[in-house]
């Protein structure tokens, strides 16, 4: 898979799983990072260094991939990539995938205290997964999904680490 495809994909997916928050996080800026991923059976490089190779770009295809980032709530920093989750977000207790936008659904099909388990469905990829809650500040998330991204279906597995970074979530706008 080419880098700046493979990049894209994992941006997606990542996405996906900054939704998967819980019962008693905090609302605010979290960072997601993920050493675990792969895609049909091949295991990627760690999301911070997928994301460094964002600087190789050129700056045409940086800006349109940061800004595609942004639309969906996205933004590269720190050890990986950062999301604003909104007090509304965090009270609805709900996985925010499902929109008229993205054309994704979901369903938890599993809550407990600690544990959520899911599946979701999206045009382009379906999967399921679980979200272990560590506590208001941090939760784990592993997800396996089928998909298709520039007329290539595949598999991927991942497991995405979420930390509370703080209240202030800056520029970056809850993902709607």
């Amino acid at each position: 898979m080419k880098p700046l495809l493979r990049l894209a994909a994992v941006v997606s997916l990542l996405g996906g799983l900054a939704s998967a928050q819980a019962q008693e996080v905090l609302p605010g800026l979290w960072e997601l990072s993920s050493d675990s991923m792969q895609v049909n059976g091949q295991q990627l490089p760690p999301v911070q260094e997928l994301l460094g190779q964002l600087e190789g770009l050129p700056a045409e295809q940086r800006q349109m991939l940061e800004e595609a980032m942004a639309g969906k709530g996205i933004q590269a920093g720190g050890q990986g990539l950062r999301v604003c989750l909104s007090e509304a977000q965090v009270k609805a207790q709900e996985l925010p995938l499902q929109d008229a936008q993205s054309g994704c659904t979901q369903e938890i099909t599993e809550r407990s205290e600690r544990l959520w388990k899911f599946r979701f469905r999206c045009p382009d990829a379906e999967g399921e997964g679980e979200t272990r809650f560590v506590s208001e500040r941090e939760f784990v998330t592993r997800i396996d999904s089928r998909f298709s991204a520039a007329g290539q279906a595949g598999n991927s597995r991942m497991q995405t680490h979420a930390r509370w970074l703080g209240a202030d979530c800056g520029e970056l706008a809850p993902r709607s």
